[in-house]
């Protein structure tokens, strides 16, 4: 989260946008900025159960990271684009992308009614997130701060999300079956297919990226380890 928190101060510096993807060293759960887990999860039982968490920068509902693609999108974000705008250019990319290896997705409309009580990102999907068969596929949340944008996102390699439900200790709304890369193509997905799909269409779009240097985004992400890494961060509501 540090990484991605610093790419937006470089968006800020340099003008340049980053595709980041990645993926994580043990299953974690991510909690959105705003959200309240205290007492709806607890620490010491994620940690019994190896599991991490983590507070994200961006918005929206809990997800779990396990077998999935996480993507980032940082760029400038003049006063004059509106959200929607730098949605559907991020969602272009991740369209290309996602047909080239077989998946046909379209975004979830407006009307998407919202579950009451869904207590999870991938519980249902909200307007212009990508769906299968009106199932989510990709779960998104956009922070537009100070001149810049993050967007954060989850590709689905299978479904691990009710697991929330499991490791909560509190009673959370059952997530409705999410889509999966695994049952769009009948067979299972890598991390790199899809990390190799986004960057080819990303070059597409775009021209061939350049890659990051590993020194420059370490460097921007350093004033924000300390936040990231404390529990007071991460359990503050």
């Amino acid at each position: 989260m540090s990484i991605d928190a610093g790419l937006m101060d470089r968006a800020r510096e340099t003008g340049e946008a980053v595709l980041r993807v990645y993926g994580w060293s043990r299953p974690t759960l991510s909690f959105g900025r705003h959200e309240a887990v205290r007492g709806r999860f607890d620490a010491g039982h994620l940690e019994r159960e190896d599991v991490g968490a983590v507070r994200r920068p961006t918005g929206g509902r809990v997800l779990m990271h396990h077998r999935e693609v996480t993507y980032s999108v940082t760029a400038p974000a003049p006063e004059s684009e509106r959200l929607q705008e730098s949605y559907r250019g991020i969602n272009a990319i991740l369209i290309e992308a996602l047909s080239s290896i077989g998946v046909d997705v379209m975004a979830a409309p407006v009307s998407t009614p919202r579950r009451p009580g869904g207590a999870a990102c991938f519980a249902e999907p909200a307007a212009g997130e990508l769906t299968v068969n009106s199932r989510k596929l990709v779960g998104s949340a956009q922070l537009r701060e100070r001149g810049a944008l993050l967007q954060h996102g989850s590709i689905l390699l299978e479904d691990d999300q009710p697991r929330i439900a499991e490791l909560a200790v509190q009673p959370l709304t059952p997530a409705l079956p999410a889509a999966t890369l695994h049952a769009c193509l009948g067979r299972a997905a890598t991390h790199h297919e899809v990390s190799n799909a986004l960057r080819s269409a990303l070059a597409l779009a775009h021209g061939e990226p350049a890659a990051l240097d590993a020194d420059e985004a370490d460097r921007f992400a350093a004033p924000h380890r300390e936040r990231f890494s404390s529990p007071e961060w991460t359990w503050r509501v």
